[in-house]
């Protein structure tokens, strides 16, 4: 009830898991601010206490004491320069989210308001205005005739403001850099494989199907979507326990990242307990929102590396594109090295309760490199470039994935005219394939596609 009367934007928290809303609080520009802020005005009446309370002058050398009217100027004036520091720095990260936006991706702006030191430079400011603000208000009618912790306190804050706000110019511009922003969403999607992946995932994951119940399954009662949206969060740690339980199995129809219409086939379930489930529970452990979230989906990282050389290629930017690139082929590694390809995810007793879609690496390579290559187009620079980092990634890559590697290679070149490459170009981007093709033992397959390409 008390809910429905507070703003929708507020509301949604309530509605959220705790997991989502720490993701999304952390995603909100506010959320730090509020923090300081109230840490401000919490400091601000210790402040007043000392001075106004227990007359901190009275206790302190003469030459800590600052008369009543020098401590109203000097608080009256930094409220105007504390103030006028806070629109600066506002001004410098609307032009920087305004240059992400047209530059390379608008999915790119909640990375930069997230980021932590953002985020302490905003409530930096907001907190010390706010803390001038509660100060002046309580010295301005005070009778003390001296105060020494709030002109102390308040002269520390524009000096820490001063610092901050060359800082954050500083974080703004660093920021901005092409190979900055390349690292930073390479290392966000390695941490959602490392940290999120592996912890919900890889603890439960199993090669082997086991007893997945085939004669119940031909009974399986299907689920649909509660509402549409895009798929943010499955809690599979809960639902394997609620399998185990129940004694059923689960199978998803969906996975992170997919856009569901409400009523669609969403989870499936079967099982010697399969009359007693209750569906309710399994639906709310699956989050359906409007907006697709990083919390487990590695592919939307894949996708704003992507668009960053989507950007650069139409920009007829190559360093931006190939620095993407190179960030995209260490990110492979990292999904080779993190995931296991098995759809089924086993409960303590070695029992599959819970059944995926089934991933290859095939589809980690056309999330990563398919855009890129079909906006690449006929620019041989970057194609040559991408089978250089193929080369590179099968080097350090195990066994099992070269034949991913050099089909969408293979596939790649095929496509290309070699009329219309030049004789360097046709000799450099040879060069790189044979070395793919030595590292994946495909020498044939490289040899007709040589001959195709020095015989025009």
């Amino acid at each position: 009830m008390i809910l429905d009367l507070l703003p929708v934007a507020v509301k949604k928290y309530f509605e959220m898991s705790k997991r989502q809303r720490k993701h999304e609080m952390q995603m909100t520009i506010w959320y730090m601010p509020a923090v300081y802020i109230s840490l401000a005005i919490v400091i601000g009446f210790i402040t007043l206490f000392l001075d106004v309370g227990i007359e901190m002058y009275n206790y302190v050398p003469s030459i800590f004491r600052i008369n009543a009217d020098a401590t109203r100027i000097l608080v009256s004036t930094l409220i105007g320069g504390i103030l006028t520091l806070s629109a600066f720095t506002l001004n410098s990260l609307l032009v920087v989210l305004t240059t992400f936006s047209g530059q390379f991706s608008p999915r790119m702006l909640l990375n930069f308001v997230s980021d932590k030191r953002t985020q302490h430079a905003l409530g930096i400011f907001n907190g010390s205005f706010v803390f001038v603000l509660v100060v002046f208000l309580f010295i301005g009618n005070s009778s003390d005739e001296f105060f020494v912790a709030v002109p102390f306190l308040t002269i520390l804050l524009a000096f820490f403001c001063a610092l901050t706000f060359i800082y954050f110019i500083n974080h703004a511009t660093t920021w901005m850099q092409v190979h900055n922003i390349t690292f930073t969403m390479k290392k966000t999607s390695e941490e959602i494989i490392n940290q999120t992946l592996s912890k919900d995932l890889e603890a439960h994951r199993t090669t082997e199907s086991g007893d997945t119940k085939e004669i119940e399954r031909e009974n399986a009662v299907s689920v649909g979507a509660i509402k549409s949206g895009y798929l943010q969060l499955i809690n599979y740690r809960h639902m394997i326990e609620e399998a185990e339980k129940d004694n059923v199995i689960i199978q998803l129809h969906s996975q992170i990242g997919d856009y569901t219409l409400k009523g669609n086939k969403l989870i499936s379930y079967w099982g010697p307990g399969a009359d007693k489930v209750d569906e309710q529970k399994y639906c709310r452990m699956i989050e359906l929102g409007h907006k697709e979230t990083e919390i487990q989906d590695i592919q939307m990282g894949m996708h704003k590396l992507a668009e960053i050389a989507i950007k650069a290629i139409g920009n007829d930017d190559p360093k931006t594109a190939t620095n993407t690139i190179h960030q995209m082929a260490e990110l492979m590694l990292t999904v080779e090295n993190y995931i296991t390809f098995t759809p089924y995810l086993m409960d303590s007793q070695k029992q599959v309760r819970v059944i995926l879609l089934e991933e290859s690496f095939d589809y980690y390579i056309y999330r990563g490199f398919g855009y890129i290559r079909h906006y690449a187009g006929s620019n041989h620079l970057v194609i040559t470039e991408m089978i250089r980092a193929f080369a590179m990634i099968s080097e350090s890559i195990g066994s099992s994935k070269h034949a991913s590697l050099w089909t969408f290679a293979c596939n790649t070149v095929e496509k290309m005219d070699p009329d219309a490459l030049y004789e360097l170009d046709k000799n450099f981007l040879l060069a790189s394939l044979e070395k793919l093709a030595q590292k994946t033992e495909n020498m044939k397959a490289y040899h007709r596609i040589e001959e195709r390409f020095t015989t025009t």
